[in-house]
């Protein structure tokens, strides 16, 4: 090789190089190289979570192109805590892990989900409908079951509920039990594990088809005020053109037959709808009369 054919190529390779420093080397977002990646709360039924996960983000990236990968979070904090890190992108999240990661990162949401025709829902408390408790000061001194300390329903909401009706839920239960899941807390309440337990109305639905007589083993004793649905969220940077595109595909999804099925399973959602960060403004609000400080919370 003569010395210019040497220099030439030594430009070149320099020139190359300069470029992916100056990216930092990193493929385009939404290729094979680097998967956009939708995350998951472990809300239900976790293999179900899995293969419903993977189907519509299989449904998106045929729609639109992108390569994207789905996983279900350990917990409803790390999907939180993976997109405040940049290590998932779109977040299926809880409402107060949403209002947490909003104030925390600026994740912002972009739809909602809808059940039974609405965009809000409520929590409940559920006993078995042999165990003789019928107010909520009969749970004092029982055995209590929660989903996990950053579900909304199945946690932060009915423990406002229960100091409003002089149920102090750090200190009156005999025990505490975190289930990890609205299915677990409905089937530990049904088998007689837990003397009561809170959820998402209604949660006893999800372990009908395991369970088929828990309607009438498992009541509802006490049902929250309304709660706004959870959100499906994308990162704060997250490249304006491509949430569009991703939005559309899971609206459309949404509407189609094995979408509504996907759905179903995957969160019993009917449907998607368009939202923001405004439609959370009212949960706030219930927090901040509770006594409770997002900003705090988000340190």
């Amino acid at each position: 090789m003569n010395a210019r054919r040497f220099v030439l190529l030594f430009v070149i390779v320099s020139v190359l190089a300069l470029a992916l420093a100056a990216c930092g080397g990193e493929p385009a977002l939404g290729t094979a190289e680097n998967p956009i990646v939708m995350s998951f709360v472990p809300s239900g039924d976790t293999q179900d979570i899995i293969a419903s996960g993977d189907t519509l983000a299989k449904m998106v990236s045929e729609r639109t192109g992108l390569t994207v990968n789905a996983n279900v979070g350990t917990d409803f904090s790390s999907v939180r805590e993976a997109m405040c890190a940049g290590q998932a992108q779109i977040g299926w999240l809880n409402t107060f892990n949403y209002v947490l990661a909003n104030e925390q990162c600026g994740v912002d949401a972009a739809m909602a989900t809808s059940r039974f025709g609405s965009s809000t829902y409520a929590g409940q408390i559920i006993v078995r409908a042999d165990s003789g408790i019928t107010t909520l000061e009969d749970l004092k001194g029982k055995v209590m079951c929660w989903v996990d300390p950053a579900s909304t329903s199945g946690y932060i909401i009915p423990r406002i509920m229960l100091a409003a009706n002089g149920v102090n839920p750090d200190t009156d239960f005999s025990q505490t039990i975190e289930a990890g899941s609205h299915n677990n807390v409905v089937t530990q309440v049904y088998n007689g594990d837990c003397d009561a337990g809170a959820t998402f109305s209604d949660a006893r639905t999800g372990i009908e088809e395991e369970f088929p007589d828990v309607l009438d083993k498992v009541v509802v004793l006490a049902t929250t005020s309304d709660i706004p649905n959870d959100s499906v969220s994308f990162i704060k940077d997250f490249p304006p053109e491509m949430r569009t595109k991703i939005v559309t595909a899971l609206l459309d999804i949404s509407a189609s037959p094995e979408g509504q099925e996907a759905l179903n399973t995957l969160y019993n959602i009917e449907s998607l709808v368009e939202s923001n960060d405004a439609f959370y403004d009212v949960f706030r609000a219930d927090l901040s009369r509770a006594g409770i400080n997002i900003e705090d919370l988000a340190k």
